[in-house]
Order: structure tokens, then C-alpha cells, then sequence
């Protein structure tokens, strides 16, 4: 059977982790399950991976992908901003290995009733987790002018941000917004192109999918929390697909790897610290020109790999 969604960096993420012996190995953003597969056909010591998504269809594709090693894998539904718990439940106190691929997947983006397309007629939504009561339609219809002005510049850094939002505010006066292309037009009357081929709606969207999310702070939760987890010599992993994410990432992998902390409170002082890991990729790993030649969504991804000490 063939799968949907080609997972990104794959073979990257198979060379930054080929020597790492990975017992207990969490995939925090299983999706269909295609990076799982890879490090399970390459890891044959993996005694548990751990597999989480939000998505019920994903999971069922990731299960389906993933039979043959069956009584190795453990699939659960949840945000992986809950790892903690799961891990406290299955009483695992450390991981030898953790990997994320952020984002909304090519998956997610064919599915107009997900909402996350411009492209293509669907409900506001954006929901990862589809039991959230949060959609991107509450957003558009119900925030003030303001908030939704300040999602547009924070999350999807939209030079137009006051515009998107003073276009959104009055034509939802007239009519209440119910599906993408309804909104994604707004905007493209309201809104000059930025760049040849990229589409007004494009970065708005973005900040929309992120607010529904929250995607963002959940990042910057989770990470300090699996580095904690991670077994000496273990390793993490994570793919960003846009500067937000990947700033987080440097950041809290920097500060990790850092044997200083500032206390600017103390005017501007230094402490000493132990660094928790060290940094396996000074810059971000991006994708080959025939990674990208093959499937254009990894032309944005970036990789980073920290190791714990």
C-alpha cells in the first residue's frame, strides 16, 4: 500500500542519529507514520517507539504503516505537549531518542475540510486536534480588530497586518466568514502580492493555523522538557518549516548547550551553569536540491540536533 505525506530530512535524521543506540524512542509528531518506519527499519534495538498525533486519521495510517512492528510501537492520541504524563503512565524516567516535524503536513494541506488550504474550498477550522473547541473560524468572526492584528505580525510576521485585519473586521459587518476561500478573497482584494507567486492569504493563514494551535508556546514548553528526559548520549531532533519556529528551537537548544545564564535582573551579570547538550549541528540542516526537486514542501524545512551530555 502506499502512503501519503513524504517525510522530510529523512535520511538526515537517520545519519545524525545512526549511532545512537535508541531502546525508548519518541516520535512526537507521528503523522503517517514515515519517519517511525525509517528508524524502526534502521534501529532494530528500539524496545518501545512511542508515537504521538492529534490527527485520528493520521494515526490510523501511521498504525496500518507500522503493523509489522506492532509489539514495539505504542500510539497515542494527544498533543505532544503532554509527553510528560504519558511517559510518567508508562513509567519510562528517561529516552534515548525524540524527534518533531512541525507543522501542518502536506497531508493536512489536501484535506480541505481541515481548513488549512487558501486554495481550496473548506471550513475555518485549522483544528490539529479535531475535539478542540477552538477553530480558525472563531477567531475571524469573534476578535476585535486589535487581536487580530497583533496574530498577524507575531505569527505569520505579515508586513499588512493592520490591513488584513481592518479587511477581515468589515467584511465580516456584512457577512459572518464560513469557509477559507471566503476569507482567503477578502484578503486578496485587500492586500497587495509581496513576492512573485506567493498569495496574500499566505502568511495570515499561517498566524491563523499557529493562534488555533497555540503552536508556539506549546514549542517553547516541550522542548526544555524532553531535553530533561533525554538518556546521556541521546539525542533530539526537530524539523521547523518557518523562522518562528526555528528561532525557538536555536533558542532553546543554545541556552541547553550554554554554560552561562544571564540574570539581566542582576544587572547584567553572568552565572555559571552546567550545559545539558552539546550541539550536534551548529547551523540547520536543509534539504538537497533533489530532496526539494522531489517534494517542494522541504524546501523551507531545517533540522537541528542537540546531544545530551
Amino acid at each position: 500500500m502506499s502512503f501519503p505525506h513524504v517525510s522530510v530530512l529523512k535520511e538526515e535524521l537517520l545519519h545524525f542519529f545512526k549511532d545512537t543506540h535508541l531502546h525508548y524512542f519518541v516520535d512526537a509528531t507521528l503523522g503517517a507514520g514515515g519517519h517511525s518506519e525509517a528508524f524502526l527499519k534502521a534501529h532494530s534495538e528500539i524496545k518501545l517507539l512511542l508515537g504521538i498525533d492529534q490527527d485520528p486519521l493520521a494515526r490510523g495510517i501511521a498504525e496500518e504503516r507500522l503493523t509489522p512492528w506492532k509489539s514495539q510501537v505504542h500510539i497515542i492520541s494527544d498533543n505532544f505537549s503532554n509527553l510528560d504524563k504519558h511517559l510518567k503512565r508508562l513509567n519510562i524516567k528517561s529516552i534515548d531518542g525524540i524527534i518533531f516535524d512541525l507543522g501542518v503536513s502536506s497531508m493536512q494541506l489536501d484535506r480541505p475540510e481541515k481548513g488549512f488550504s487558501f486554495m481550496r474550498e473548506g471550513p475555518l477550522d485549522m483544528r490539529m486536534n479535531p475535539e478542540q473547541e477552538l477553530t480558525a473560524a472563531d477567531i475571524v468572526n469573534l476578535w476585535p480588530e486589535d487581536r487580530l492584528g497583533r496574530i498577524f505580525r507575531e505569527y505569520g510576521e505579515e508586513k499588512y497586518w493592520r490591513r488584513a485585519a481592518r479587511a477581515i473586521v468589515q467584511a465580516r459587518l456584512e457577512k459572518t466568514f464560513s469557509n477559507t476561500l471566503e476569507l482567503a478573497n477578502t484578503l486578496s482584494k485587500a492586500m497587495p502580492y509581496q513576492k512573485k507567486g506567493i498569495h496574500p492569504a499566505t502568511l495570515v493563514f499561517q498566524a491563523l493555523r499557529i493562534a488555533v494551535n497555540d503552536e508556539l508556546r506549546v514549542l517553547e514548553k516541550v522542548l526544555p522538557m524532553v531535553i530533561d528526559y533525554l538518556s546521556p548520549g541521546g539525542r533530539l531532533g526537530v524539523i521547523s518549516f518557518h523562522s518562528l519556529e526555528d528561532r525557538i528551537v536555536k533558542n532553546v537548544m543554545r541556552y541547553a548547550a550554554s554554560d552561562k545564564v544571564e540574570t539581566s535582573g542582576l544587572g547584567g551579570l553572568f552565572l555559571d551553569k552546567e550545559p545539558q547538550v552539546k550541539l550536534i549541528t551548529r547551523k540547520p540542516v536543509e534539504a538537497s536540491a533533489e530532496e526539494i526537486e522531489k517534494n517542494p514542501r522541504s524546501r523551507s524545512a531545517k533540522l537541528r540536533i542537540v546531544e545530551k551530555r
